[in-house]
């Protein structure tokens, strides 16, 4: 059994419900997780920030026009009227429950139920279209096994127990649907995943059930081996290490968020990013079986601030570090790069929030100096340090842009180099042409 994902941007039309529902019919008895159709979840927090205000007029016009977005969505995506009737039925049930949140005090609670109602809906149009078909589509409801335990984290005993009842129950099942990002925390409450989402959601069905492959189809030809929108002639990576996809998730790659594969990663299930517009195409794989002496990707991340620290009293002196991250740990705010000489620390940030309050605070120890708007610029596939030259064939790609840190060493999968945002362009199709000989 497979686990499949289909997001937002894959479901923003009936034409594309359609695609999906010959991917999902055409690949065998699956698990399939659903994202909530294209722009409902924006229009669902515009609905909760209304609400919020008290804002009655604002609620009323966005629920009538997503209401008048499903009706014609509805009417465009089945051929039976018996279907149209029965989405059509759920929908109006859907905007009733939301238009009642405006009788209560709204708080968190009441914004989380609403955001939930675009994966339900999705969900249920889909299991209502592969029926229509000919499918026995089986409806497994993400609220009834995907919980949290008080931390907000993923009860992964909790998933495993409630999801193989349900699969249990409905062994004549085609296919097998849920929902993505939506879940039950620890009171019971519903909730979200948050960080990785839907993705997050098929990684956890997908080790709770030992799947063969999870497969994340987007509408992207897999994860590049640069940014195609600055860099031309990138192509897709084939083969990833679960540690190097992390690696390129966190410092740019969009496509993934870097910690939504942790549990295929540690269930030892190979994940592959697939494209709903080219299903033949054999896309990305990330499993945890190594490459050994290639390049993979180059991934960069905006936005970031670089922070020096020197003084002469770290001279051979303990415990100056610990100062400094402590103050980081005081503030909640987490650092990308480190890089360190006898008298000095340089490191970077990508929240600003307590800025002020940090250099402020750091000033106790040294004199610090800030560098903004600047650039990491992340290599990444086999770095181990005895592969000899790789490093030298990413600097020597960058003899003409100016570096400010190089951080290289603290993992075998990259090395990190930050530069100005404004020369992230030039590094970006230098490394291309020196690595990938495209750019």
């Amino acid at each position: 059994m497979k686990v499949l994902k289909f997001g937002s941007a894959t479901l923003g039309s009936a034409a594309r419900f359609g695609e999906l529902a010959s991917i999902i019919s055409g690949a065998g008895k699956n698990i399939v997780v659903l994202s909530a159709v294209s722009g409902t979840g924006d229009s669902l927090s515009e609905i909760a920030g209304y609400m919020y205000n008290r804002n009655l007029d604002g609620v009323r016009d966005t629920i009538a026009g997503l209401k008048k977005k499903y009706s014609v969505l509805i009417g465009d995506l089945y051929a039976k009227e018996e279907s149209k009737k029965k989405a059509q039925d759920y929908a109006d049930a859907v905007f009733s429950s939301i238009r009642a949140c405006t009788r209560e005090v709204f708080t968190e609670v009441q914004e989380r139920i609403i955001l939930a109602q675009g994966e339900l809906l999705s969900t249920f149009l889909m299991a209502t279209l592969l029926e229509e078909r000919g499918m026995r589509a089986q409806l497994i409801p993400a609220l009834s096994f995907m919980r949290t335990d008080p931390n907000g984290e993923p009860d992964a005993d909790a998933i495993r127990e409630g999801l193989s009842k349900l699969i249990a129950a409905a062994p004549e099942a085609d296919v097998y649907l849920t929902e993505g990002f939506i879940c039950v925390n620890s009171r019971s409450e519903i909730d979200n995943l948050k960080r990785g989402g839907s993705d997050l959601t098929a990684c956890l069905v997908g080790a709770a059930v030992q799947a063969e492959e999870i497969q994340l189809w987007t509408d992207i030809d897999g994860l590049h081996n640069n940014d195609p929108r600055v860099v031309e002639g990138t192509a897709a990576v084939r083969h990833l290490h679960f540690e190097e996809a992390a690696e390129l998730s966190y410092f740019g790659a969009r496509i993934l968020h870097p910690t939504c594969i942790l549990p295929a990663r540690y269930a030892n299930i190979p994940v592959r990013l697939l494209n709903t517009a080219a299903p033949a195409a054999p896309g990305t794989l990330i499993d945890n079986i190594p490459e050994n002496g290639a390049i993979k990707a180059v991934a960069a991340k905006d936005n970031i601030t670089a922070i020096k620290i020197k003084s002469s009293r770290m001279l051979q002196a303990h415990g100056f570090l610990r100062k400094v991250f402590e103050i980081f740990e005081s503030y909640r705010t987490s650092i990308d790069m480190i890089c360190t000489s006898e008298v000095g620390v340089s490191l970077t940030v990508d929240d600003t929030r307590y800025l002020n309050e940090i250099v402020h605070d750091l000033k106790k120890y040294g004199t610090v100096s800030v560098d903004l708007d600047m650039c990491i610029i992340c290599v990444v596939g086999d770095m181990d340090w005895n592969n000899r030259g790789f490093e030298a064939r990413v600097l020597d790609a960058l003899k003409d842009v100016p570096v400010r840190m190089v951080s290289y060493g603290g993992s075998n999968y990259n090395i990190s180099l930050l530069v100005r945002e404004e020369d992230k362009a030039a590094a970006l199709r230098a490394l291309s042409s020196k690595l990938f000989g495209n750019g």
